[in-house]
């Protein structure tokens, strides 16, 4: 059945995929060798011969008649008429049928006494004599003991294991038959550039096949990119005609949007059928579901995080009928931190930093926008919000799909509040120390807020209060009783960012960016406004609002703005004017029982440690004689 534009739920697409495609995958021959590990076995693999192939000794000692050692004892020892010296590993001589440790052996002539231990060399005239008796095949490897001849080594549909590898080789197989599924990636549009370039205005790094590359890689699917195709329709259209020749399943990057260049869902309809165009999902709604020549052919949306969503929750279900190991998240239950509105009959997904506090998960959800590709760098999991819901609630218990393993997502530490750029240096000296920092931004105040409700490990702040103390204040009003210690990452200049070198008084009638409410900055700003008695209306783009330092830097510097205020570490990033207003206390508050924490012990030690002093040097407007400091706020 066709559809155009008609967009159908994402069971529904599930179950198209099922129903359309027999996911027949191919069979390929691979040498035994360590490229073949991780492969799928296409049919069961047998040995070609018995290991091992002859019965062989498990101990340094003597080939033996059992028969000849009944009656042997400590009163009537028996000296054995005939035996062979073997060592581990030996072949046992045909007609032994045991093997007798040496420690257990008496060596000697007819006339000694069997007092003395037994040499490692049997002589002319020596002869063995035991004192207990020993049953058939005692310390023998019989033939065919690890494997036999024609015995399955592994089923069909087994995912060979580097041990695996090693047994197959030691029984015989040299090569062996493993399924083979091969996906084209396509990238379409007259406005990418390949990765490596630096991308002029206008147009965009072809990212997403590379992602989808890497997705299908590990789970054993042999990814071919193709080159960039600019917006033509018959370069397109010859483009997805050889993909679907030379691959089992073919997807085709961007121009799956309606619009006027949307090239894609009319050349599958051309060359074959399109069975969906647009699912309810969020992100990936444009995505089209075609197939050509009984292959199924993918329009993947042109956002990063759209195409993230179908490669997850479309491509990847149909690669695994295929009988590829596609890896099922680990879920933890977490509480949500932020209230998420959806829209009813879409499933969204929402991409998350997931940490533990305590004995319990916290989730804090990332940015939802499509083309944000650092949420998906920043989160280490994702939720979804089912169709039927109009989203979720702050506090609500949400299943959160992990995409790194349980055991890093244990050592993610939850930073929430004011943004400053020595907060990712610190990430990067802290990581190898098996500390995973996962830090949001909402501002001093929201960190507050965050650290009351217990959704976050520490909390940045650099609150000014009317007595001129920074932080304190307002964590004694807003969290009173409460145990907190907080932990000075710097005194750090808090300035004026520009082009030209704009002071306060020069900010009437300049464009402005600002820092969000809530914020430190802001607060800061307020304050120097409030005591030169300018009014915040005379400037314009008071109300715009950013979350980030780099953010105001960033403005500008490309133009967009005059001025903004920010931390001369920025500022000095990006080569441009700073004018100091003020120096303030910027510390992480924490509740006392993080102390006990080994990921905030190691938080603290990197914090006073010489190479974040010296981080914080290079990086400028920073001073250190506080850093590492604990105060402690007693409730």
């Amino acid at each position: 059945m066709k559809r155009y534009l008609s967009v159908i739920s994402l069971a529904e697409a599930r179950a198209l995929v099922e129903s359309s495609f027999s996911a027949v995958p191919g069979v390929v021959r691979v040498p035994v060798n360590p490229g073949a590990v991780g492969r799928i076995t296409a049919e069961p693999i047998f040995a070609r011969f018995s290991v091992p192939a002859i019965h062989l000794s498990a101990m340094d000692g003597i080939a033996v008649r059992s028969a000849n050692t009944v009656g042997a004892n400590e009163q009537n020892p028996v000296t054995l008429p005939d035996a062979a010296r073997v060592n581990t590993g030996n072949i046992v001589p045909p007609g032994y049928d045991a093997v007798i440790m040496i420690e257990d052996v008496w060596v000697g002539s007819k006339s000694d006494d069997f007092s003395r231990s037994a040499p490692v060399e049997r002589r002319d005239g020596e002869t063995y004599t035991v004192r207990k008796p020993v049953s058939p095949w005692q310390h023998v490897r019989p033939v065919g003991e690890d494997i036999g001849e024609s015995e399955m080594i592994l089923p069909r549909g087994h995912r060979i294991r580097p041990h695996d590898l090693g047994a197959l080789a030691n029984y015989g197989v040299t090569e062996v038959a493993v399924i083979s599924l091969r996906a084209g990636l396509i990238p379409t549009g007259s406005e990418l550039v390949p990765a490596g370039e630096m991308p002029p205005p206008g147009k965009v790094v072809e990212s997403n096949t590379l992602m989808a590359a890497s997705v299908l890689a590990e789970a054993g699917v042999e990814a071919h990119r193709y080159g960039i195709v600019p917006d033509d329709y018959n370069m397109i259209r010859e483009a997805v005609r050889r993909g679907v020749a030379e691959n089992d399943v073919l997807l085709v990057s961007a121009g799956s949007s309606a619009g006027t260049r949307d090239y894609t869902a009319d050349i599958i309809r051309d060359l074959g059928e399109v069975l969906a165009h647009g699912v309810a999902i969020k992100p990936g709604k444009p995505v089209i579901i075609g197939r050509i020549e009984g292959k199924p052919v993918i329009g993947l949306p042109g956002y990063p995080l759209a195409a993230a969503t179908v490669l997850r929750e479309i491509v990847m279900p149909l690669v695994a009928r295929y009988g590829m190991p596609v890896r099922e998240p680990e879920h933890v239950a977490a509480r949500l931190t932020t209230s998420l509105h959806s829209d009813i009959g879409t499933d969204e997904f929402v991409l998350l930093s997931a940490g533990r506090i305590g004995e319990r998960w916290v989730a804090v959800p990332q940015s939802r926008g499509a083309g944000v590709q650092m949420s998906a760098v920043r989160a280490n999991g994702y939720m979804q919000i089912p169709s039927q819901k109009e989203g979720a609630e702050a506090g609500e218990a949400v299943d959160v799909r992990l995409t790194v393993p349980h055991a890093e997502a244990e050592e993610a530490v939850l930073v929430t509040g004011s943004h400053d750029p020595a907060l990712d240096h610190l990430a990067d000296l802290v990581r190898p120390r098996g500390v995973d920092v996962h830090s949001t931004h909402v501002g001093s105040m929201g960190g507050v807020i965050a650290l009351k409700k217990q959704e976050c490990h520490a909390a940045p702040m650099h609150l000014l209060a009317p007595d001129g103390t920074y932080n304190t204040h307002y964590l004694e009003r807003y969290l009173p009783g409460a145990d907190l210690v907080l932990l000075c990452v710097a005194e750090r200049q808090q300035g004026v960012i520009s082009r030209d070198g704009l002071g306060f008084e020069d900010l009437p009638g300049r464009t402005f960016v600002n820092r969000q409410r809530g914020s430190g900055t802001r607060m800061l700003l307020d304050h120097h406004l409030a005591e030169r008695g300018i009014e915040p209306a005379s400037i314009s783009g008071y109300e715009r609002e950013v979350t980030t330092h780099l953010a105001v830097a960033l403005a500008v510097r490309t133009g967009e703005v005059d001025a903004g205020m920010g931390v001369y570490s920025a500022a000095k990033a990006l080569d441009l004017a700073f004018v100091p207003v003020a120096t303030e206390r910027y510390e992480l508050a924490m509740h006392r029982e993080m102390l006990d924490d080994p990921r905030i012990a190691a938080l603290i030690e990197t914090v006073s440690s010489e190479a974040f002093k010296k981080v914080l040097r290079d990086l400028g407007g920073y001073e250190t004689a506080e850093t590492g400091v604990l105060r402690e706020l007693r409730g």
